[in-house]
């Protein structure tokens, strides 16, 4: 239990980097919190889409995988930057 939070946090936090860094757009007012929220959400909503669409049991790492689960973190944070950005006159 103990250890698959922590991969979550750990996972959550590369995955919702490496979304904010392909997210397009001003995303330096979403907070690291906020971002490695968006990146766990990117991490199931990402692997869900994944399973619906292609084999789920791959043998090895499944960069495909994975590149769904940064795609999804990058819409969250653009999500999230959008709801979070100040408001400019």
């Amino acid at each position: 239990m103990i250890s698959a939070l922590l991969w979550a946090v750990i996972g959550g936090t590369v995955i919702g980097l490496l979304g904010k860094l392909v997210a397009p757009g001003d995303r330096d007012d979403v907070p690291l919190w906020l971002t490695v929220l968006c990146g766990i959400g990117g991490c199931l909503i990402g692997d869900y889409l994944y399973g619906l669409f292609f084999n789920p049991r791959t043998l090895g790492v499944d960069w495909w995988r994975h590149g769904w689960q940064v795609v999804a973190a990058a819409v969250l944070v653009m999500i999230a930057a959008s709801l979070t950005g100040r408001r400019r006159a």
